[in-house]
């Protein structure tokens, strides 16, 4: 590689290492920061709950053995669709498998996302939320760099402070938040697990991306004012 050319990093293969070389970033365990997301109000229907306890007992004995496709199309998928991030009159959806690039001229953070959603109903113009999801054990395969650079390339390309999302392994969700406090430097914050097979803990999860559709559709709101 000659002086000029600019390192570029992938979504896909970059490491804690790589992303510390990278950026200031720490985490702080503190879990406050969740409360107002988490404790939120949400109204849950009939409907809802047979939803849930229906994908429960279709699932929780088939997911050990699922590949990753599998584990999105008949267990992860159907949560998100249930949640209809799609907004017409808003102009917000819900995304897979999007491209977005993020370029300084000490490093480029790029690759193609799981899940994101996003300001933009033919192409993704503003992303406010990325899931990151894999199967098995975190030995396989950590997405908690991964989702932190496509957090830290969203925060940079939007012009955010805030912005969070949540990784996924196996039935486990964890939801993540992830605060620019100064250039080139980050804290992130890591919520208590939630099992998507437990009925109260799939509600929280329900709830929890309710919340983040609502404070999208607030935060264009108040862009237009």
């Amino acid at each position: 590689m000659s002086s000029k050319e600019i390192p570029t990093y992938t979504f896909g293969s970059i490491s804690f290492k790589d992303l510390e070389h990278l950026v200031s970033i720490r985490r702080n365990i503190s879990t406050e920061v969740f409360c107002d997301w988490f404790e939120a109000e949400s109204q849950i229907s009939h409907d809802d709950n047979v939803f849930f306890e229906d994908l429960i007992r279709d699932n929780y004995f088939l997911i050990e053995s699922y590949n990753e496709e599998e584990l999105k199309v008949k267990f992860i998928s159907p949560i998100l669709n249930r949640v209809k991030f799609t907004n017409v009159e808003h102009e917000i959806r819900d995304f897979y498998e999007e491209k977005i690039t993020y370029k300084t001229d000490k490093f480029i953070l790029t690759g193609t996302t799981d899940f994101l959603v996003s300001k933009g109903l033919e192409y993704s113009k503003k992303p406010y939320f990325f899931i990151q999801e894999f199967k098995k054990t975190i030995k396989n395969d950590d997405p908690r760099p991964q989702l932190l650079a496509e957090l830290i390339s969203a925060i940079e390309l939007n012009g955010f402070k805030v912005i969070k999302g949540a990784f996924i392994i196996g039935e486990n969700w964890n939801f993540v938040i992830l605060e620019k406090q100064e250039n080139n430097k980050y804290q992130y914050f890591v919520s208590h697990t939630l099992n998507a097979t437990h009925i109260n803990d799939l509600r929280q999860i329900y709830k929890n991306l309710l919340f983040v559709k609502h404070e999208i559709i607030n935060s264009i709101l108040s862009d237009l004012k």
